[in-house]
């Protein structure tokens, strides 16, 4: 079964966002979800077996340029998981069908989503389910308030 997370489940979906993304904290992430539930913009969506919840999806709308695309706004997976043992049983497959559908009803004609490019799980299931390479990039980033950064440019 899969249904639109409520405000009741931050914690179920916090607890497995962790998982993922583990730099975070608990909390950071429940505040986080908390803030995703209430947005117009956003939706979460969980797929539960026998009552347990095994996975959850994230998707927003995106307005900005998002690459390989060309118009706005733009439905956009931010993630996606699914419990080890459930997996490669269509339950992620399922849960972006309602990422989809549910950008589709805001008036979305173009879906994306992105993965590092070191995780090839996510290159896989993404190519898997219809999705087609836009681009690769590589981001940089600099710390400013070191002073080695400006002798460079001395």
């Amino acid at each position: 079964m899969i249904y639109k997370a409520g405000l009741n489940d931050v914690n179920i979906i916090a607890k497995m966002a962790h998982k993922m993304w583990s730099s975070h904290t608990l909390d950071e992430l429940e505040e986080e979800f908390h803030e995703i539930i209430v947005s117009e913009d956003s939706a979460e969506f969980i797929v539960t077996n026998e009552g347990k919840a095994i996975g959850f999806a994230q998707c927003q709308l995106r307005y900005d340029y998002v690459e390989g695309t060309s118009s706005s706004p733009v439905g956009y997976l931010e993630g996606i998981f699914i419990e080890d043992g459930f997996r490669k049983k269509g339950y992620a497959r399922e849960l972006l069908k309602n990422c989809e559908q549910w950008s589709l009803e805001k008036g979305c004609t173009e879906f994306a989503s992105d993965c590092e490019l070191s995780n090839d799980t996510s290159l896989k299931f993404h190519l898997n389910v219809g999705f087609k390479e836009a681009n690769r990039i590589i981001c940089f980033t600099k710390n400013l308030k070191t002073g080695s950064n400006l002798a460079l440019l001395k």
